[in-house]
């Protein structure tokens, strides 16, 4: 039996997802503070993987599969309208800068990657934050 895709179980999917790229994350910046740089860039290969599988997944959803409005019609619904623009103004950047985080990370451009790091950083805890607590699901 399929479940019912609506946007309350799209987003507690989703959230699942942020857990567990934030796990991969902050495994990323425990191995690069024991030194293993090698480790910490293929964690981060995986996390970018991973993070636009679930971006790719969910605007698959919104915009092929789902009905028209789904989104629109439970924020609504749910009072959460506010929330999700907050959601969006730390995810959006973050997810358009893991590409120049990777360019730069492969590159071993090391003092514009760090700069970007901590820039990522700040935005993915704002994405963490408001994606996991602020968002309704079902």
């Amino acid at each position: 039996m399929l479940i019912d895709m609506n946007a309350g179980i799209v987003i507690l999917i989703l959230k699942i997802a942020v857990v567990a790229v934030t796990v991969l994350w902050l495994g990323s910046l425990i191995t690069l503070a024991l030194g293993q740089t090698k480790l910490h860039g293929r964690i981060n290969i995986v996390f970018f993987v991973l993070t636009l599988i679930a971006l790719f997944g969910l605007e698959v959803i919104a915009r092929v599969i789902g009905p028209p409005g789904m989104f629109d019609d439970y924020l609504e619904l749910k009072d959460a309208r506010l929330a999700m623009r907050i959601h969006l103004a730390f995810s959006v950047p973050s997810a358009l800068l893991l590409f120049v985080m990777l360019f730069t990370g492969l590159k071993h451009k090391r003092k514009v990657h760090i700069a970007m790091g901590v820039v990522f950083s700040v935005l993915w805890i704002g994405t963490f934050i408001t994606g996991v607590f602020f968002l309704p699901h079902e």
